[in-house]
């Protein structure tokens, strides 16, 4: 009995000292955030939960909304894997006669320059006897998403959106030396290049028309070191045929079909494979982001609209998520996108139950190692692996923490409405992240 009762009150000491210990530290962590320089003068959100316990162990505003930027493709891969699974639908086409009309799937894969290609795709389009037609009359979205800057047009991270997503719908110009000039990638618009004089001539710059896929150069670009630069095109159905057509190297002509069944339709499926996804998450690519969003509408309802794609998501896969989403885009380019840290963790949750580890974590950026923390979050081994979220004035990032513990945490830390750069943002965040490494 002695030996009992001397048990229960030392298991009672170890619970009052975890207990005590347990307040410290998130004493510690409310002080880091209050004594910060710039946390208090900015808007700022964040939440620490741990998984294996299923419970939120610290949170600074996190039922607070803010503008996720790119941590919004957290939603759009989630809702890939769910939709998508393993293959994505890469064309869908009928047969007529001697011809085939074929309309896309959103399928961001086709011909892109950094990702694996299907060689079976291809060859199918290649070596068909039939004549090629391919219609555009499933898309039902817009070029651009809903609050974006329509001045970006030029910038190689806002291609457009399309319903047949050829090379990445972004054309590349590149000069070796001085004598050669440019060589456009793909080929095709090598003859829609041009010299304006009128350009600015502070720096190099290529520049599209903004309606045209005229690509201006000023003189500066042809001067100096080796140059480069991506630039989206235009994306209408005769471009895209016209590149179908040079690439093939045979005639694809465009139609405009109406009133397919879907019972009419076969489908080429392409396996989807972990490089799409890390571009995705590490290259935090925009184009990548919104095709899959189109590709899961395509797939669920036979129509390319990201607002059917959107509108799912929130109705099945994340219902259970605290807090209401405001959801417009698949790549946070948006500024009408408005999510709280704790509905982010609420996603994280899902992905770290439903992938193995070892997946889920070489598909996030790894900090010091990978993808845009490359720079950041430095150590022996890799302990945050999260996805970034920039626009002007915003930073986010949202992912999970290996405490020196060996536990798991996940967290989403989002900061709004700071003047300035991002880099003093990103090093108060370290601080808090590495405090929690190292005691918890």
């Amino acid at each position: 009995m002695r030996f009992r009762i001397l048990f229960i009150f030392l298991l009672l000491g170890a619970v009052l000292s975890a207990q005590k210990s347990s307040e410290k530290k998130l004493a510690e962590l409310a002080r880091l955030f209050e004594t910060s320089d710039l946390f208090p003068r900015i808007f700022n959100g964040f939440a620490l939960y741990d998984p294996e316990n299923r419970s939120m162990v610290f949170e600074k505003d996190a039922g607070k909304y803010y503008t996720p930027a790119s941590n919004t493709k957290i939603f759009t891969f989630y809702t890939a894997l769910k939709v998508l699974g393993d293959s994505i639908p890469a064309l869908r086409y009928i047969e007529k006669g001697d011809s085939v009309i074929f309309w896309g799937t959103g399928n961001p894969l086709f011909l892109h320059p950094a990702l694996p290609q299907d060689s079976f795709l291809l060859g199918w389009m290649r070596d068909t006897s039939r004549q090629l037609f391919l219609s555009a009359h499933n898309f039902q979205d817009e070029r651009f998403g809903p609050g974006w800057a329509w001045d970006d047009y030029n910038d190689y991270y806002q291609a457009e959106r399309s319903p047949f997503p050829v090379y990445g719908n972004v054309a590349a110009f590149e000069r070796d030396s001085l004598a050669e000039g440019f060589k456009a990638h793909p080929a095709y618009f090598q003859h829609q290049i041009a010299f304006n004089p009128r350009l600015d001539n502070h720096r190099p710059l290529i520049r599209r028309r903004e309606h045209a896929n005229i690509f201006e150069y000023n003189s500066r670009a042809l001067t100096g070191p080796p140059f480069s630069r991506e630039v989206p095109f235009v994306v209408t159905p005769d471009v895209v045929a016209g590149l179908l057509a040079d690439t093939l190297g045979r005639p694809v002509q465009v139609i405009d079909l109406l009133g397919v069944g879907p019972e009419e339709a076969k489908t080429l499926y392409s396996p989807i494979p972990d490089t799409l996804y890390r571009r995705l998450m590490q290259d935090s690519d925009n184009f990548i982001a919104e095709q899959l969003l189109l590709a899961c509408s395509e797939k669920l309802t036979g129509g390319l609209d990201s607002r059917e794609g959107i509108r799912y998501a929130v109705d099945s896969l994340f219902r259970g998520l605290p807090d209401t989403l405001v959801w417009r885009d698949g790549s946070g380019l948006s500024r009408y996108n408005l999510f709280t840290p704790r509905s982010i963790v609420g996603v994280l949750e899902l992905l770290y139950r439903e992938l193995p580890p070892a997946r889920l974590f070489s598909i996030f950026p790894a900090g010091g190692v990978s993808g845009t923390i490359k720079d950041y979050y430095k150590d022996e081994q890799p302990y945050v692996y999260a996805k970034t979220g920039t626009l002007s004035n915003r930073h986010c990032l949202s992912g999970y923490l290996l405490a020196r513990s060996g536990k798991v945490y996940i967290f989403s830390f989002m900061n709004n409405n700071y003047l300035g750069s991002s880099t003093p943002v990103k090093e108060e965040m370290e601080k808090i992240l590495r405090y929690i490494k190292d005691k918890y």
